[in-house]
């Protein structure tokens, strides 16, 4: 049986104060006991979100690795190791910002997948579509083709110790959703083409949803056989939000 994880992803958002804040009302929630909960502040504010998450349950992991494992002249970049170091226990590895935004190509994202776990990171691997693709029917091809990226050039293996989030790129802050039908038919074809590979990571590996998610759809998102939870973008900023989320993972 998969336990459901709730991932918030912070982006590029806070403050030394607003942080503080955001980690009290995070430790003072009530979360079920049967979800697993992560957040992924921006790096500046890694080691303090850490200290203040220290005895709770909430996991905490980064937003970006570095492409090598080990510390080196790699201006402006964190190692796998320093982000351990730190106290990360997750990566996320190809998010759609870094994919579209920043010009990160399959080949570099498998590098820092292997890098996150070389170290014992569990990298969380991003997929998903731009509207264009979508448009055009090519939405299970381009998240088969990231998917693939990966487990060709490192073996189906290393989803054992690995999450995917599928997240549309048309749905990410737009204010837009995949339907759970559409959000439903993605995940079981990620999982069947692990399941050609290796039906035991298939079944193990959990799968989020992430795009939009909200409160208010999170649960009949959540009750998709093939989705195991979700990476929160702007509602894991609130924690009363976030927390309503978690407890629809754990209903």
């Amino acid at each position: 049986m998969r336990r459901k994880m709730v991932a918030g992803n912070w982006k590029m958002h806070g403050t030394g104060a607003s942080v503080a804040e955001l980690t009290r009302s995070l430790k003072a929630f009530d979360f079920p006991t049967n979800v697993d909960v992560a957040v992924f502040p921006p790096s500046l504010y890694i080691g303090q979100v850490v200290e203040a998450l220290n005895g709770t349950a909430i996991s905490v992991g980064a937003q970006n690795v570095a492409r090598q494992a080990e510390q080196g002249p790699l201006t402006g970049e964190i190692a796998a190791s320093q982000l351990a170091d730190a106290g990360c226990t997750l990566a996320l590895v190809g998010h759609s910002e870094r994919r579209q935004v920043l010009g990160e190509s399959d080949e570099e994202l498998c590098l820092k997948f292997a890098a996150a776990q070389q170290v014992g990171l569990v990298p969380v691997l991003c997929v998903g579509e731009t509207l264009a693709e979508r448009e055009a029917g090519n939405t299970l091809g381009v998240v088969a083709r990231q998917l693939n990226s990966i487990v060709d050039a490192l073996g189906i293996e290393v989803f054992h110790k690995a999450v995917v989030a599928y997240e549309p790129v048309w749905a990410i802050g737009t204010g837009l959703t995949a339907s759970p039908a559409q959000a439903q038919e993605v995940h079981a074809a990620i999982r069947a083409q692990l399941a050609a590979k290796n039906a035991e990571v298939a079944q193990n590996v959990r799968l989020l949803y992430g795009g939009s998610v909200k409160a208010a759809n999170a649960a009949e998102l959540f009750n998709m056989p093939d989705i195991d939870g979700g990476l929160i973008g702007g509602a894991s900023l609130n924690a009363d939000d976030f927390g309503a989320i978690c407890r629809a993972a754990g209903n």
